[in-house]
């Protein structure tokens, strides 16, 4: 059963000890007996004001908000909540940034004992992992939430996980300065880890979670890291020339796919311009795996307007050109009915009125086998 105790801790004994080892991630307060950040956390990322709010609620002797605390043998710690708080009340004690152009050390005697002095609410608590897990996402709906990753973090820590963090989560990380063009989203919000891991995921058949399952214990991330610089790799000798279209394609699942392939660059190039300058297409960012693959949908191509449908429709008098084809003479209701190119738009038929049919859903859902 879940324990919870709530107690006081004076900033003086929070940052007694304040170590952030910048090489393992590792963060640590009140004498070496707090993990301020815990294998589920995310990197440090108030802003200033935030983090200037915090010093200044102190120093007015507001209160600050709760903390919430793990406990994780008989006088160690882990934060559950809080680490945004911590870590700016512990940087600027330790003269890592200024307030109102004065440092900690710039301040008097009595100012510092201001800040010292001030106590924190803390609830501790005591259970089972899964217990402490459970607790963590109650206590951060408030807040800001996790990502789903996050929270994955939280159960599957390990020395896999710590290699895997410091590859693709931390700040100025190597996926980050390898691949930053190529990725969307944050590294420090675990989107580029999270990313790498359903690609994988996905090329062995199985889920996430299952793959960290099964990683968890292994000595480092390397066979991860080898598989996204191969995937970054390829990417660039296929498209040599960057565009920003390129990030946030799904590269891992198109080289899950066609990995193998290496199409004449030049040749490429030349239809990746084409398609860019093509104003029918509209999700630049499918050219890539249309060239690939062929899928015409992933380029949504234009489609025709409202008025060009019913300029089609009227000039061909409310019929459809395949049922007359087979003798049915049938007038359609226009909602019935579907626009279609002419010539189709891979043999350079645009979306221009002129190049406009209407076919009765029936034919138009079927037309591949006409």
């Amino acid at each position: 059963m879940m324990h919870i105790e709530h107690t006081k801790v004076k900033v003086r004994d929070l940052v007694e000890g304040y170590k952030d080892d910048t090489q393992t991630g590792q963060v640590s307060g009140l004498d070496g007996k707090l993990d301020i950040r815990p294998a589920y956390q995310r990197e440090f990322i108030y802003k200033d004001k935030q983090r200037d709010a915090v010093l200044d609620t102190i120093q007015k002797g507001f209160p600050l908000n709760v903390m919430y605390w793990a406990k994780t043998g008989a006088d160690t710690f882990e934060v559950l909540d809080g680490q945004q708080r911590t870590i700016s009340i512990c940087q600027y004690c330790n003269d890592e940034f200024s307030l109102d152009y004065r440092y900690f050390h710039n301040l008097t005697d009595d100012e510092k004992n201001l800040i010292l002095d001030y106590e924190l609410d803390v609830y501790q608590c005591e259970g089972t992992d899964s217990e402490k897990l459970a607790w963590f996402k109650t206590i951060n709906i408030a807040g800001e939430k996790l990502t789903d990753q996050e929270l994955r973090n939280a159960v599957y820590a390990g020395t896999w996980l710590s290699d895997a963090k410091k590859r693709f989560s931390a700040r100025n990380c190597a996926a980050e300065r390898l691949a930053k063009d190529y990725m969307s989203g944050s590294c420090i919000r675990q989107d580029y880890l999270e990313t790498v891991l359903a690609w994988i995921a996905s090329k062995e058949g199985t889920t996430i979670e299952d793959y960290m399952a099964q990683h968890q214990h292994d000595n480092n991330a390397g066979a991860l890291w080898s598989y996204f610089s191969s995937i970054i790799e390829w990417v660039k000798s296929v498209f040599p020339t960057y565009r920003k279209e390129m990030k946030g394609v799904e590269w891992g699942l198109l080289f899950n796919e066609f990995g193998t392939n290496y199409p004449n660059t030049d040749e490429t190039e030349a239809e990746v311009k084409r398609l860019m300058m093509d104003e029918d297409v509209t999700a630049k960012k499918g050219i890539y795996e249309y060239i690939l693959s062929g899928r015409e949908k992933v380029l949504s191509i234009r489609a025709f307007t409202p008025n060009q449908k019913r300029e089609a429709y009227e000039r061909q008098n409310h019929r459809c050109p395949y049922c007359e084809a087979e003798g049915v003479d049938r007038e359609w209701e226009i909602d019935e009915m579907e626009a279609d190119h002419i010539t189709p738009w891979h043999e350079g038929g645009r979306t221009i009125p002129e190049n406009c049919k209407m076919l009765c859903k029936p034919h138009n859902r079927q037309k591949g086998g006409i």
